[in-house]
């Protein structure tokens, strides 16, 4: 009995991985130009769904979007995404989005997140790190219906705010904390 348990749950366990990694391959397959639109659009849907966010973005010195974030999971799990640093409308670098997690968890989901840099000082964090693991460095802020009711351009003064928006699929909740944001090349 212990020895089927074993191998069911080695069955399960390998299934998973083997769905994560072909969910998180077509996630990279993205090109500059392929990224550029993307980013772009995720943009626009964000500011119509959170127009805080629009507000946040005239003030901003840099947004950090990934328009499409892919995590699977099943006990263990993870995500992967790729996006653009935009510094005024241009794109200033290329860059992925990487979580491992472990836990009660199952299934799958998609979902974009924005970052908005504040300050010279979060965006040059940005650029120089080798990766930036969000809840080190900056001071980011997720916004939430909650944070979002009580944010103006009077009241900032922190160095990133994030957005989590279009969430789709099976797994309850999001959470950006402990992402590492690394510089590709595109």
């Amino acid at each position: 009995m212990y020895t089927i348990r074993r191998n069911l749950l080695t069955l399960i366990l390998a299934t998973a991985s083997i769905v994560s990694m072909g969910v998180m391959n077509q996630a990279s397959a993205a090109t500059a130009e392929d990224l550029d639109k993307d980013s772009r659009q995720a943009l626009q849907t964000l500011y119509k769904t959170e127009p805080v966010a629009e507000t946040l973005s005239r003030t901003a010195k840099a947004v950090l979007v990934f328009p499409n974030i892919v995590k699977a999971g099943l006990v263990f799990g993870g995500s992967y995404g790729e996006g653009e640093l935009i510094e005024g409308s241009k794109v200033v670098d290329y860059y992925n989005s990487v979580t491992g997690s472990w836990g009660l968890q199952a299934g799958a989901q998609s979902y974009g997140y924005a970052v908005f840099l504040m300050t010279d000082k979060a965006i040059q964090y940005v650029k120089e790190t080798k990766g930036w693991e969000i809840g080190v460095g900056p001071t980011v802020v997720v916004v939430d219906e909650g944070v979002a009711k009580n944010l103006s351009t009077s009241s900032l003064k922190d160095d990133a705010y994030a957005f989590i928006f279009s969430q789709q699929g099976l797994m309850a909740g999001v959470s950006i904390e402990g992402t590492k944001i690394s510089r590709i090349n595109r």
